[in-house]
């Protein structure tokens, strides 16, 4: 298949290509002027705002599928969210509307926080109604109403992952990084919930979907099963490192401190930060978990890699490449 992917520069859109080139498929990965040219597989620099271009490309190209996986995670303002989850995605739609509509499928890389926290008794489920909390989720939702108001137009699939963790991940990384260095720490989480999902078992989920037909036109939530705890998933961790911690139950308030530190700091050189009060919120939540039912009935797609080879994989990878 002709594939066309936004994001590869990232962790979820680079193992995505990868994948793809694996199996045979013809990819090229969309990237933002100034970017770095991925060392596999072809590429071709973008503007988003530039609907026309995005267009020619498209005309060039007839991608069969098109994924779509680049966003923002981190933004000073609303409007910093929107100009990199909404914008690209409405002329992205736009320019396969009006000089490809023949594309067998759009598939959006969504989030979990487009639907806010859950009850830590009840995942979300796809009858659930979204409430984000937050810039990033509220951008997500936005994107993903985008979608669906051209249902009749582009065929499309939206995908909501959990909390993705395995090789390359950065977010998870400090975590992995801690133990190995003696130190299980949590910051008043210890028994929240999430969802996780390992990265390889969340690739095989985005395309599956593309070509599956339960999938047309649906938005599904994506998870490796039953909710953890943050104790369980770093217990995990303890247990793959075989190293002695010591762990470290923080008081919440330093979250809190940190975040306000990053938003001042934004202030001076208005550069966005990991740790603001935004990010605080997110993680003061007892819950962020979902149930990937819907997805196993409608396609067939199933988890493979549990927990524990999961977290034993992705700590390996970090111990080969040197992170830690």
């Amino acid at each position: 298949m002709r594939i066309l992917i936004t994001g590869a520069s990232g962790f979820i859109g680079g193992r995505l290509r990868d994948t793809l080139l694996d199996r045979g498929h013809d990819v090229i990965a969309l990237r933002r002027r100034g970017s770095a040219v991925p060392k596999r597989g072809r590429s071709a620099e973008v503007d988003y705002e530039d609907r026309a271009g995005l267009a020619r490309l498209v005309e060039t190209e007839k991608p069969d599928v098109v994924y779509h996986v680049a966003g923002a995670t981190k933004g000073v303002t609303y409007e910093d969210f929107r100009l990199a989850n909404v914008m690209p995605t409405e002329n992205l739609l736009e320019a396969l509307s009006s000089a490809h509509p023949g594309v067998q499928r759009f598939v959006l890389v969504s989030s979990l926080a487009s639907y806010g926290p859950s009850s830590p008794s009840r995942p979300h489920v796809e009858t659930d109604s979204p409430h984000p909390i937050e810039h990033y989720g509220q951008s997500k939702l936005e994107a993903e109403q985008v979608v669906e108001r051209r249902s009749g137009a582009i065929p499309w699939t939206t995908l909501r992952p959990g909390g993705v963790y395995g090789p390359g991940d950065v977010d998870y990384f400090n975590l992995f990084r801690e133990v190995e260095k003696g130190r299980n720490v949590f910051f008043g989480n210890r028994h929240r919930w999430f969802s996780a999902i390992y990265v390889d078992d969340l690739i095989e989920a985005i395309i599956t979907s593309a070509t599956h037909d339960g999938a047309r036109g649906k938005g599904f939530f994506v998870s490796d099963g039953d909710p953890i705890t943050w104790e369980r998933f770093q217990d995990e961790i303890v247990r793959a490192s075989g190293r002695k911690v010591r762990t470290l139950n923080l008081p919440e308030l330093l979250v809190d401190i940190a975040a306000f530190g990053g938003e001042l700091a934004t202030r001076f050189d208005n550069k966005p930060r990991l740790f603001n009060r935004q990010k605080a919120k997110m993680g003061a939540q007892e819950a962020w978990t979902c149930k990937s039912d819907a997805l196993r009935a409608a396609t067939g797609w199933e988890p493979k890699i549990p927990l524990s080879e999961g977290v034993r994989r992705t700590l390996d990878w970090y111990r080969k490449e040197k992170w830690v």
